[in-house]
């Protein structure tokens, strides 16, 4: 584990650190099944912590001990943390339960087993739908949360009541920034991305997607998912996560929703929180090729918020766009395509054709007007 994390996690680090030193299974059998049958949290907390686990036990045991080490503080919001399970079907279960056992956090985190995998936004709905709360931290099992950066998400939505959703800064496993606030996509985002043609994004600085790092708080399009928090009025006004985004783009769209209706998005570089960035969704940036599923939520996407034609359309200006930059290549005139996935251009296109041609994109549109 590398210095940055291992810092997050030296306030509760006098704790065994290893679940499998708790509760043998047949006890953690019964735990759960009795957590399993408990009803939702009907008294109204003022902040309920939402992570969904699939198949990472010992990120997401990590992850819920920086935020125990945060409870201590007088200034911190009173929380309720809810693990939800997505149907792992490996030891996830058992070994969450006992390290919950194990460090007495019973009081405050609450395992729920989902009875089946329909996605990142199906298991984060059903964590909101489990607790009363006044804000919903969306929480990424891969994470570990600095001191005091929840109360830094939570005073910021107190102090600005038209701002819905706030993100954390999120940093990797060496203490470097990711990029954590965002413009939507768009036609034009998707030519400006492609095609990787600086003089486009100096020439138009509020269409390029790049929002400029600041020590401040700054408004934004989007945030993300991985360390977003929730104004509760927003899902009352707009609805919870789109579940048809199986994994992908839920953010995102949550976002575009909350703006449209009338909610400012920001990030607070001040809330830190490192993100082991593709350790709980398998998509790294080096990875061989990228799943399906960020295909198939891309191209929901844009359907659903331009349409059809609107996904053609950046279909088109991406192609053009990566033809000059190829051509730009061939003549030594700059640009790289390095951080592409394998068969990027192959599985973007290629299966938005195929999507096309089978009537898919047809209806994704129909269960969107239905």
């Amino acid at each position: 584990m590398r210095r940055l994390r291992r810092r997050f996690l030296a306030r509760s680090a006098a704790q065994p650190t290893d679940p499998r030193e708790a509760a043998t299974i047949e006890q953690n059998e019964d735990s759960i099944n009795r957590r399993s049958k408990r009803a939702p949290r009907r008294d109204r907390v003022r902040l309920a912590i939402i992570i969904v686990n699939y198949r990472t036990p010992e990120l997401t045991v990590d992850c819920i001990r920086s935020l125990m080490s945060e409870r201590g503080h007088a200034s911190s919001p009173a929380a309720q943390v809810v693990v939800v399970d997505n149907a792992s079907e490996d030891a996830s279960l058992n070994l969450i339960n006992a390290a919950i056992e194990a460090h007495g956090w019973s009081g405050a985190v609450e395992l729920v087993p989902s009875p089946a995998n329909r996605g990142f936004a199906a298991g984060n709905n059903l964590g909101i739908r489990m607790v009363n709360a006044d804000q919903y931290l969306l929480l990424n099992p891969d994470t570990v949360v600095a001191p005091s950066a929840v109360n830094r998400l939570a005073a910021f939505l107190d102090e600005h009541s038209e701002v819905g959703v706030v993100g954390a800064q999120l940093l990797d496993e060496n203490g470097r920034s990711q990029r954590s606030a965002h413009r939507f996509p768009s036609p034009l985002r998707e030519f400006m991305g492609s095609s990787q043609l600086g003089v486009l994004e100096r020439l138009l600085p509020r269409v390029a997607d790049p929002v400029v790092n600041s020590n401040e708080p700054t408004g934004c399009d989007w945030v993300s998912g991985a360390a977003m928090l929730i104004r509760r009025g927003a899902i009352d006004q707009i609805g919870l996560l789109d579940e048809d985004y199986f994994l992908y783009f839920e953010e995102v769209d949550f976002c575009r929703r909350a703006r449209e209706a009338g909610w400012q998005v920001w990030l607070d570089p001040r809330a830190e929180v490192v993100h082991l960035e593709g350790s709980a969704t398998g998509i790294r940036r080096c990875q061989s090729r990228r799943g399906r599923w960020w295909y198939e939520s891309r191209r929901r996407f844009f359907i659903k918020h331009y349409g059809i034609l609107g996904w053609l359309w950046a279909d088109l200006l991406w192609s053009i766009g990566r033809m000059s930059l190829l051509i730009r290549r061939l003549l030594r005139l700059g640009g790289s395509t390095i951080d592409d996935p394998t068969r990027f251009t192959l599985d973007l296109l290629g299966g938005d054709v195929r999507a096309l041609v089978t009537g898919q994109a047809l209806h994704i549109k129909r269960r969107l007007v239905s």
